[in-house]
């Protein structure tokens, strides 16, 4: 019997087990642990239910209070684990130290066929017969990991998006001239693990977080289990795949600078609303630098432009061209028109002037 009544005074008891519970009612992060050498396997005998609780021990990087730090709930049934016995005699109070992977040969769902203990008694891991180190941080070739074969997938989907264009319109003697489009495509893939330099995080569900300190192929990737994921190549290239929706709100400004070329390609429709709030001053300004132009082409509709309570103003510091190929038709309250030299008309066919009364002097 303990004498000193004083955590480690009377020896160090440790003990290794496999985790069968981790519903903790208090959700303190505590399991219930089977331990070897001190619990019988027969479930009958001892079941999971009257496993005592056993606390996780939490690294520096944890305050292990007011929620401060990581939680401590990385634990699943079928967790190896090590620790040791706060009371030496009666071994109800357990300290989790951290688990242990390893190289199970049968499956959790094999192992709950057997109706023993240590093992999870949901069946549900070990998911494979294989090494517990996550199939991504050892890159293993023969059981490629679902999520790359998805990503693999995802990029094989994204090829030849396209990019604006318009065509040459021929106005007069004028020429508008053309903005070549072209194609591109989501990069491929950059994996290339090498063990021990991939650093993964995985969740039950499937989210993953992976830091690939492999050389010349550093990474970053962050993967949602739907598919949507954030990935940062060894080059510093942001690659973002996004499997739904997309919504942003800044409650203050917004500021966008790009060095290079930005296209934007949209299957569905696309809308602006500026000065929602209706404030003076807010206005829309877009300015292009010298030697390049701006183009608005529709394919097959209209381009319709109203001023509700204003005018729309139109300067062109050289000339102005307009072609037609149907009916021009301009309808005025009044109509004034100046010039300070010629003034010509011409018409392929006829052309009508009408009004009451009609002044050209």
């Amino acid at each position: 019997m303990s004498t000193t009544d004083f955590m480690g005074r009377d020896g160090f008891i440790w003990f290794t087990g496999v985790v069968e519970d981790r519903k903790d009612p208090l959700k303190l992060g505590r399991v219930r642990v089977r331990c070897l050498g001190y619990h019988t396997e027969d479930k009958e005998a001892l079941p999971t239910a009257d496993l005592p609780w056993a606390h996780p021990m939490l690294p520096i990087t944890a305050s292990g209070t007011s929620g401060i730090g990581q939680t401590p709930l990385g634990l699943v049934e079928g967790s190896w684990v090590v620790g040791f016995f706060r009371d030496a005699d009666t071994k109800q109070d357990a300290v989790i130290m951290g688990s242990l992977p390893g190289r199970p040969t049968t499956t959790g769902a094999q192992n709950l066929a057997e109706g023993l203990g240590f093992s999870d008694p949901n069946g549900a891991f070990p998911r494979h017969a294989e090494n517990d180190v996550n199939r991504l941080a050892r890159n293993d070739a023969d059981n490629e990991h679902l999520t790359l074969t998805d990503r693999k997938l995802t990029r094989n989907t994204y090829l030849g998006i396209p990019t604006a264009n318009s065509i040459e319109v021929k106005i007069g003697t004028v020429d508008m001239a053309p903005s070549e489009g072209d194609l591109w495509s989501l990069p491929e893939n950059t994996y290339e693990t090498e063990y021990p330099y991939g650093h993964v995080y995985e969740s039950e569900s499937g989210h993953i977080l992976e830091f690939d300190d492999t050389p010349n192929k550093e990474r970053i990737l962050l993967y949602h289990h739907s598919g949507t994921e954030t990935e940062i190549t060894a080059e510093g290239t942001k690659n973002e795949v996004n499997k739904d929706s997309t919504h942003t709100i800044t409650e203050k400004d917004n500021k966008v600078f790009i060095k290079g070329d930005s296209d934007i390609t949209i299957n569905g429709r696309h809308k602006i609303m500026l000065n929602a709030d209706g404030a003076a001053g807010n206005n829309y300004d877009i300015q292009v630098g010298g030697g390049a132009n701006v183009n608005i082409q529709v394919s097959e509709g209209n381009i319709n432009l109203a001023a509700l309570d204003g005018d729309i103003n139109m300067f062109a510091n050289n000339n102005m061209n307009v072609r037609v190929g149907g009916t021009y038709t301009l309808v005025a309250g009044k109509i004034e028109e100046s010039s300070q030299s010629t003034t010509t008309r011409s018409a392929q066919n006829e052309y009508h002037t009408y009004g009451d009364p009609i002044d050209h002097n």
